[in-house]
C-alpha cells in the first residue's frame, strides 16, 4: 500500500543537505511511497499544504494568480480578501474559510510516516520544537522516526522531551524500518531530487555528497565521531552512486567527501584512483548539464521508475519563469505567458505531465537560446579535514593526482611533535603543487590562548615560506553531549573566559570566520606577538572592532596604507592599556574577574575602588 512519507529537517542554518534523509527518500521511493521533503517553519508548511488542497478543490485555473493571497488568508486571522473580483461572498470564499479553520485548529494534512533528522545539540530547542509540532501531521496509526547526530549523542533527552525513542547511530542493518525490507539504508544512493522541493538553498548546492570511509580509529577525547560512527570502515565505493546521480539528477560540479579520517585507510590509493575515475583527476573540468532536460526527463519517465515528479514540475515552472525574464520584448513575454496560461502551466499545483510534454516544442528551444553555461573547474574536498598525524610524503603525492581544493588539515593541538608533523605536511603539499590549503584550529579545550595564537601565526609564516595560501578556521570546542551545555554554547575551557572567547569571535566576525595569508592584516587583528595578543584579549570590544579609530600606535604603523580620516588625537585604546597596567596586583585581580565575565552594564561591574571603576568605564564605550 502506498504511504505518504514526510522527511523533515529543522529550520536551522546549515551548509550541507541531510544525507540521511536523502537516503531515506531513496528507500521509500523504491517502495513506491509518496515522499515529500520540507525544511522551514512548519506553520508555513501547513498553510502551504492546506492552500494547495484548496486550489485543487475549487479547480479554478483563473484563481491560480491569487495563491499567495489565499495562503495569507489561511495563515493569518486578520487578513481579509476584498481585492479579488467576484470572490467576496461566493462559494469559493466559504470553502476558503473552512481551510482557515483547519489551520487554526491544527487539522493539518496527515502522513503515514514522518522522519526527522537532528544535527548539532546546540540546535536543541528548534529541533525539539520541530519534533513536537510535526506530531500534528502524523496519522493516528502513523510512525515517526528521529535520527542523526543529536539523537545519537543524547537519545535519553530526546525521549524525555518528545516521547519518541530515537534511532541511534547509522542505519546500517537490514529491516530497521520495515520488517519486510532487507535494504541497508546507509548504503543507498542519495536522492538529490528532494532538494528541488524546498526554498532553502544550501551553500554547497552543486556537489555530490559521499563517504569513502566511515569512522576514525583515533578516538580523540574531544571528538564525537567514536559515538556517531564507532566502527572504522576503510573503504566504501562511490563510483556507482555518482553514475546514478548523473543519470537521474544531472552531473554535479564538485565532490564533497565527509570522511573523518581517510588517511587511516589501507585502501587510500584505491580511494584516490576511484575519485579520478569519477571525473575529479588533476585539471578536471565541469560542463554544466541541461537543467531543462533533467527536469523534463524526470517528469516524463515511466511510472515504474518512481521519479520525484512533484519536485521536477516545480523546477520546470521555475524554468518557464526564468525564460520569461530572458525574453527581450514585452510582446514576447506576454505571448509566452498567455500560452502558459492556456496550457495550465503558470503554477505547479495545476501543471500536469501531459501539458509539459505538449509545451516542450515551445519552451525547449527558448531555453537553449537563452541559457548557456561556461566550462568550469571541478574540485574535490575532504570536508572534515585530513589527519596531520598520518601525513606522509607518499600519500601527499597521491593526493596531488586529484583536483583537491582546498586541502584541509586538522591542527588541533600545539605540541612539539604536532608542529613538526604539520610543518612537514605543508612542505610536502607545496612540493606537489597543492597550494590552496585550509585547516581547523580547535581552541577552548585544554589549550591556552597563547597556543591558538602560535598556530595562527605559524600558518602565516608557512604561507610566506612555501608560497601557499592557508586559510585557518578557529573552531571553538563545545562538549555537545554534556547535559550542562548541550542546549547552548556557553562552555568555557580551563584557560579561557567569556571575554577571551568574545574577543576571538569579534575579530573573526570581520573575516567571516577565517584567517588568510596576509601578515600585516594578521598582526593588526591579533597582534605582532604574544604580548600584543594578550593585550587584545583584554581590550574593550569597541576598541577591538574599531582599532584604527581608537589606537594611535596602530594608525602610525599603518599610515603608509591608509589616509588619515580618523581623529589623530584619539588614543583611547592605549590610554586604557596604560591605566590597566598601572593597577596594583590586588586591583588587577578584581578587574580581571569582572572583565572575564564580559558583563559591563550598570550594576554588573561596579566596585568600591574608583581607580578600578575608571578602567571599567572604557568597557562601557559603545560602538557608533
Amino acid at each position: 500500500m502506498k504511504r505518504k512519507v514526510l522527511l523533515l529537517e529543522p529550520n536551522y542554518q546549515n551548509k550541507y543537505p541531510p544525507m540521511g534523509l536523502m537516503k531515506l527518500a531513496t528507500y521509500y521511493r523504491e517502495r513506491g511511497d509518496d515522499v515529500r521533503f520540507f525544511k522551514g517553519d512548519l506553520k508555513d508548511f501547513a498553510a502551504t499544504l492546506l492552500c494547495d488542497e484548496y486550489m485543487l478543490e475549487i479547480n479554478d485555473m483563473n484563481l491560480g494568480l491569487h495563491w499567495s493571497k489565499f495562503y495569507q488568508f489561511i495563515r493569518n486571522k486578520n487578513i481579509v480578501i476584498e481585492s479579488i473580483k467576484d470572490f467576496k461572498d461566493s462559494e469559493y470564499e466559504d470553502i476558503l474559510k473552512l481551510y482557515r479553520k483547519k489551520f487554526f485548529s491544527y487539522d493539518y494534512p496527515k502522513f503515514d510516516v514522518i522522519c526527522i533528522t537532528t544535527l548539532f545539540t546546540f540546535h536543541w530547542k528548534i529541533t525539539i520544537d520541530t519534533v513536537n509540532k510535526a506530531k500534528y501531521f502524523l496519522k493516528d496509526n502513523g510512525n515517526m522516526y528521529i535520527g542523526g547526530i543529536a539523537s545519537t549523542l543524547l537519545p535519553e533527552y530526546i525521549r524525555q522531551e518528545t516521547g519518541i525513542d530515537p534511532i541511534k547511530g547509522l542505519m546500517n542493518k537490514p529491516s530497521m524500518l520495515d520488517k519486510d525490507n532487507q535494504r541497508i539504508i546507509d548504503k543507498l544512493p542519495l536522492d538529490y531530487s528532494i532538494l528541488e522541493e524546498i526554498n532553502y538553498k544550501y551553500p554547497s548546492d552543486n556537489a555530490y555528497y559521499a563517504y569513502t570511509t566511515r569512522g576514525c580509529p583515533n578516538r580523540c577525547p574531544f571528538c564525537a565521531v567514536p559515538k556517531l560512527e564507532p566502527e572504522y570502515c576503510n573503504f566504501s565505493g562511490i563510483r556507482l552512486q555518482i553514475k546514478k546521480a548523473d543519470r537521474l539528477y544531472g552531473a554535479k560540479k564538485d565532490l564533497l567527501l565527509m570522511d573523518n579520517n581517510v588517511f587511516a585507510s589501507d585502501n587510500f590509493n584505491k580511494i584516490i584512483d576511484e575519485i579520478k575515475k569519477c571525473g575529479f583527476e588533476k585539471g578536471a573540468i565541469f560542463d554544466h548539464p541541461n537543467d531543462y532536460e533533467i527536469a523534463y526527463n524526470n517528469i516524463t519517465a515511466k511510472k515504474k521508475e518512481k521519479r520525484n515528479t512533484r519536485a521536477y514540475i516545480k523546477k520546470m515552472i521555475n524554468i518557464y519563469d526564468n525564460i520569461t525574464e530572458r525574453l527581450k520584448s514585452g510582446t514576447e513575454r506576454g505571448n509566452f505567458y498567455n500560452i502558459r496560461k492556456e496550457a495550465g502551466l503558470l503554477y505547479p499545483i495545476y501543471a500536469t505531465k501531459e501539458a509539459i510534454i505538449n509545451f516542450d516544442p515551445i519552451a525547449h528551444p527558448l531555453y537553449k537560446k537563452y541559457f548557456t553555461y561556461r566550462t568550469r573547474a571541478r574540485y574535490i574536498d575532504f570536508n572534515q579535514g585530513l589527519d596531520v598525524r598520518r601525513v606522509t610524503e607518499n600519500n601527499m603525492k597521491k593526493l596531488s593526482e586529484i583536483n583537491i581544493r582546498p586541502l584541509r588539515i586538522a591542527f588541533d593541538q600545539y605540541t612539539p611533535n604536532m608542529i613538526k608533523m604539520y610543518k612537514n605536511a605543508i612542505k610536502w603539499a607545496a612540493k606537489y603543487g597543492l597550494k590552496d590549503l585550509s585547516n581547523y584550529l580547535l581552541y577552548n579545550y585544554n589549550d591556552k590562548p597563547e597556543d591558538l595564537y602560535e598556530r595562527m601565526k605559524l600558518n602565516i609564516d608557512l604561507c610566506e615560506e612555501y608560497g601557499v595560501n592557508i586559510y585557518s578556521f578557529p573552531m571553538k570546542y563545545h562538549p555537545v553531549d554534556d547535559p550542562k551545555y548541550f542546549r547552548n554554547r556557553d562552555y568555557i575551557g580551563k584557560y579561557w573566559n567569556k571575554k577571551f572567547i568574545r574577543t576571538i569571535q569579534a575579530v573573526l566576525n570581520s573575516t567571516k570566520g577565517k584567517i588568510g595569508r596576509g601578515k600585516s592584516f594578521f598582526e593588526e587583528a591579533f597582534g605582532e606577538n604574544i604580548e600584543e595578543f594578550m593585550k587584545i584579549l583584554w581590550m574593550p570590544e569597541t576598541f577591538i572592532i574599531y582599532r584604527r579609530r581608537y589606537d594611535k600606535k596602530l594608525r602610525n604603523r599603518l599610515k603608509k596604507r591608509y589616509t588619515n580620516h580618523y581623529d589623530d588625537e584619539n588614543d583611547l585604546a592605549n590610554e586604557w592599556w596604560k591605566k590597566f597596567n598601572n593597577l596594583d596586583e590586588n586591583q588587577l585581580v578584581i578587574l580581571k574577574k569582572i572583565v572575564s565575565d564580559n558583563k559591563f552594564s550598570d550594576g554588573d561591574c561596579e566596585t568600591d575602588d574608583p581607580i578600578i571603576n575608571n578602567v571599567i568605564n572604557y568597557y562601557k564605550i559603545k560602538r557608533k
